[in-house]
C-alpha cells in the first residue's frame, strides 16, 4: 500500500520491474503508450449518473499497445472526470510525458454533486513508477487536451469557461503561456486540436454548435473569429496524421435521435465542412488512425439511457470508416460495452481500443484490413475508462 493525500491507495508492485525496463526504450522502440484517465467519483444507474459516496482517488492506466495482446504496465491516482469528450489525455509526441484533465470534482458543499474543475496534471511517464509531477491551474471545466507534433505548446479546452487555455512545454515543464476567449460561459469549448504544421488549432463548442479556427506563431495563440458549422453540438475532433481533414463527432441533444459526424476539407482555401454522415445515437468516442485510412467512431447506440426508454440498447457499437480524400467509407461494425467512451489505435493501425465505462474496462478489437474482430480481451481499470489517448503521429 502506498498513502498519497491521506488516502490509502493500492500499488500494482509486480509491474514495477516491467514498467522500469519499459520506460527506459528510447523513443521509436517497440513500447507505445495508450494512457487512459478513470473517473471513480461517477456511475451510471440506469440512465442516471450518480455521485459515488466517498469516492476512491481516479487513477490513470498506462498500456502498452506495442505488444500483442496489450499488456498494463502501471496504474496510479490522478484526478480525472467523464465529463467531457473522451480527449481528456494528450501525450508528448516523445512519450515523456501525460497530460490529464479534469473536468468536473465533488462539491465539497454537497457531497451529492459534482462540479466544474480547472486541474490540468502532468504526469511523468519516464518515472518508475510514473507520477504525477505538477498540477496546473486551466479553465472552468477543464475538457480536451492536446499536444502538437512539435511537443512544444498544450491546448486545453474549457467547457465551463468559453476559454482555451494555452500551455508551453520544455523537457518536463509544463508551463500556462495565455487563455484565448471564445465565447460566454455558455458556448461550451469541449476540445482542440492542432494542424500537424503546428500553425493552426481547431476547437469544438459544443453549447452553441461551433468550430473555431485558432491561429498559432510560436507561442502566441488567437481566435481568428472565424467558425465553421459542422452539426448539432460538436464535441470530439481529431487531425488526420497528413492534415488533410479533421472529423467532428457532432453529439446532438440526446433525445434518441441519429447524430452525425462531419468532415472538414483542411486543403480547402477557406478551410470549410465538406461532408456529414449520420452515424447513430451519440458518436462521443471519435478516433482517426495513425496511417491516416481509418476513421473510427464509437456511438453510444442508447446503452447509457435507462431500460424503460425506447431508445434503450444493451449495447454500443465501433464504427469503421476508410478516409476517402475527405469521404467517410463504412467497412465494418463490432459491438462494444455501454456508456462507452475514448478510442486508440495502436501504432500499425491493426489494435483498437475502446473504452466501456459502465464495465469498468477497455475493449480490445483487431482490423485485419478487411474484418474487424473482438478479440475477447478486456483490460480491467480501476475506475471508469473515460478518456484515452497516444503520442500524436
Amino acid at each position: 500500500m502506498t498513502r498519497r493525500g491521506g488516502v490509502k491507495l493500492p500499488v500494482r508492485t509486480s509491474l514495477l520491474l516491467l514498467l522500469g525496463a519499459a520506460l527506459a526504450l528510447p523513443p521509436g522502440a517497440q513500447a507505445q503508450w495508450a494512457v487512459s484517465s478513470n473517473d471513480n467519483k461517477v456511475v451510471l444507474d440506469n440512465g442516471v449518473v450518480k455521485v459515488v459516496p466517498n469516492p476512491a482517488p481516479d487513477t490513470a492506466t498506462i498500456i502498452d499497445l506495442g505488444v500483442t495482446p496489450p499488456k498494463v504496465v502501471a496504474e496510479f491516482p490522478v484526478p480525472g472526470s467523464v465529463v467531457g469528450p473522451p480527449m481528456s489525455v494528450a501525450v508528448t509526441p516523445d512519450q515523456g510525458l501525460a497530460l490529464i484533465t479534469s473536468s468536473m470534482k465533488v462539491d465539497p458543499a454537497d457531497a451529492t454533486k459534482i462540479i466544474p474543475d480547472d486541474r490540468l496534471s502532468v504526469v511523468d511517464l519516464r518515472a518508475t513508477p510514473p507520477a504525477v509531477i505538477a498540477t496546473l491551474q486551466a479553465g472552468a471545466g477543464a475538457a480536451g487536451v492536446s499536444v502538437n507534433r512539435q511537443g512544444t505548446l498544450a491546448l486545453v479546452a474549457n467547457r465551463s469557461a468559453g476559454t482555451v487555455s494555452v500551455f508551453t512545454i520544455q523537457g518536463k515543464t509544463v508551463a500556462p503561456a495565455g487563455v484565448v476567449r471564445l465565447g460566454d460561459d455558455k458556448s461550451g469549448p469541449s476540445h482542440a486540436v492542432f494542424t500537424p504544421d503546428g500553425k493552426t488549432a481547431l476547437v469544438t463548442r459544443d453549447g452553441d454548435s461551433m468550430v473555431s479556427i485558432l491561429a498559432i506563431d510560436g507561442t502566441k495563440v488567437e481566435y481568428t473569429k472565424r467558425d465553421l458549422s459542422a452539426g448539432l453540438r460538436p464535441y470530439g475532433i481529431e487531425m488526420s496524421s497528413d492534415g488533410s481533414v479533421a472529423v467532428v463527432a457532432n453529439i446532438g441533444r440526446g433525445g434518441g435521435d441519429n447524430d452525425t459526424v462531419s468532415v472538414i476539407d483542411l486543403r480547402a482555401t477557406p478551410i470549410r465542412v465538406v461532408e456529414t454522415v449520420t452515424v447513430g445515437q451519440t458518436p462521443e468516442g471519435l478516433m482517426l488512425s495513425p496511417d491516416g485510412k481509418l476513421c473510427a467512431v464509437q456511438v453510444m447506440n442508447g446503452s447509457n439511457k435507462p431500460k424503460e426508454s425506447p431508445f434503450h440498447n444493451a449495447n454500443g457499437k465501433l464504427l469503421l470508416y476508410r478516409i476517402d480524400g475527405t469521404r467517410l467509407v463504412p467497412l465494418a461494425a463490432a459491438w462494444v460495452g455501454r456508456w462507452s467512451q475514448g478510442i486508440a489505435f495502436s501504432a500499425d493501425s491493426r489494435t483498437i481500443l475502446v473504452q466501456n465505462m459502465v464495465e469498468r474496462e477497455i475493449q480490445v478489437l483487431r482490423w485485419d484490413g478487411s474484418t474487424l474482430t473482438d478479440t475477447g480481451q478486456r483490460i480491467k481499470t480501476n475506475g471508469g475508462p473515460a478518456g484515452i489517448r497516444i503520442a500524436p503521429r
